[in-house]
């Protein structure tokens, strides 16, 4: 079956205290379980940057610091069909990383049950997918390199 690809943000949200980075990971309820970063679709005529503000207020309730575009991104596809995004058979998504101020965490509860502030190496491994993976290796890498 033919279909389109929604186009999506992921956002890898960090904070930084004592020169220490942590990582904000989701426990994603909605279409299925497991750990994520915030992520969603651009509305139709939303800028990138607009769609990345709106999902980590609307996924975190947290105050956002600086957002930085990557050049990288990718594809995948839905391992089914979602109820929800009819004709849609999966997501293209754009990088950012997103600098908050760590506080209190207010989670959409239609989508997440729990959240984690976790080093790299717990976030990477309780990510559930090798592209939130890839995105969070290439976040990590250039965080090191400005610190």
């Amino acid at each position: 079956m033919r279909g389109k690809f929604r186009h999506a943000i992921f956002a890898v949200v960090y904070s930084v205290e004592n020169k220490k980075v942590e990582y904000l990971i989701l426990k994603r309820k909605k279409h299925w379980i497991g750990w994520e970063f915030p992520k969603g679709g651009i509305d139709l005529f939303e800028a990138r940057k607009m769609a990345v503000r709106r999902e980590v207020r609307e996924e975190t309730g947290l105050k956002i610091l600086k957002i930085k575009r990557f050049n990288g991104g990718g594809l995948y596809k839905y391992k089914k069909n979602l109820e929800d995004r009819p004709g849609v058979v999966g997501q293209t998504y754009h990088l950012f990383a997103v600098e908050v101020k760590k506080g209190k965490v207010s989670l959409d509860k239609k989508e997440h049950s729990e959240f984690k502030w976790v080093n790299f190496k717990g976030a990477e491994k309780k990510l559930t997918w090798e592209d939130q993976k890839k995105c969070l290796k290439i976040v990590n890498e250039w965080l090191s390199k400005i610190k």
